[in-house]
């Protein structure tokens, strides 16, 4: 199945969607920063993007426009390149979005798909006021890394706290290969797994990657995007026509 892309649909398309029953829809959130000296700065938004339009061609959800700014104040200004939004801006970005995705078009169900680690604090907080303030709605967030075991097996095998490592490096040598300057791709290893606190990556990282993209194989990234689309394209397939154990009872509450 074509993926349906909401931003090339016209509005009688929208709404016949919404009349044929389908009220989800997925929204990818990437980021534009510096992933090192061999991969360009649109590794996060891509990742989310291919992933999302593929669970759109096997389940027939839409997938909203991809969110290329991220909260990414953790890459510092050292590197150029890297163009971030503030967490709190992130988060009521999302939220609006969700607000208008149910009051124009009738969309209760949201899956905020996430390419970039430090994302997840904001759209988790955009779920908790999505929530509260609309309890129809049901919200759900993933982060790319964590769709199943054995991607996050994949992800993390040559580092816990990767960035443009293997695994980012594989997906890109085999679906994005205009963004891999393979002639600078070089190690560096992860160096945070005995601090106690978090530290931006220019305290951890030499030149902004961390883990062994020397490693990577278009065929690793391959398999990496299969096992992505196919194992949260059947959690989503379920989540079509899930509900929650109780109805709501907020006015009751109130």
């Amino acid at each position: 199945m074509t993926p349906i892309l909401w931003e090339w649909l016209t509005w009688e398309e929208v709404g016949a969607l919404r009349e044929g029953g389908m009220d989800m829809a997925i929204l990818p959130i990437g980021s534009t920063e510096q992933h090192g000296p061999h991969l360009t700065l649109n590794v996060d938004t891509m990742s989310a993007e291919s992933v999302a339009r593929g669970v759109s061609g096997q389940t027939g959800v839409p997938v909203l426009p991809t969110l290329p700014y991220g909260a990414a104040w953790g890459h510092t200004a050292k590197w150029p390149g890297t163009l971030s939004l503030s967490p709190a801006t992130v988060t009521q970005t999302v939220v609006e979005i969700g607000e208008w995705l149910l009051a124009a078009s009738g969309f209760t169900r949201l899956l905020i798909l996430n390419g970039h680690m430090t994302n997840f604090a904001s759209l988790r907080t955009a779920l908790e006021i999505l929530r509260f303030r609309h309890p129809e709605m049901r919200i759900a967030v993933r982060n790319l890394w964590e769709i199943s075991p054995r991607v996050t097996l994949e992800y993390t095998a040559d580092a816990s706290d990767w960035h443009a490592n293997a695994a980012e490096t594989s997906l890109m040598l085999a679906h994005f290969p205009q963004g891999v300057r393979v002639e600078r791709i070089a190690d560096d290893p992860d160096r945070t797994g005995n601090l106690f606190f978090s530290y931006p990556v220019d305290r951890t990282s030499i030149d902004g990657a961390t883990g062994k993209p020397t490693q990577a194989t278009a065929e690793q990234g391959r398999s990496l995007l299969e096992w992505a689309v196919e194992d949260l394209s059947a959690l989503v397939q379920s989540a079509l026509t899930e509900e929650p154990p109780f109805p709501n009872t907020k006015k009751e509450r109130l």
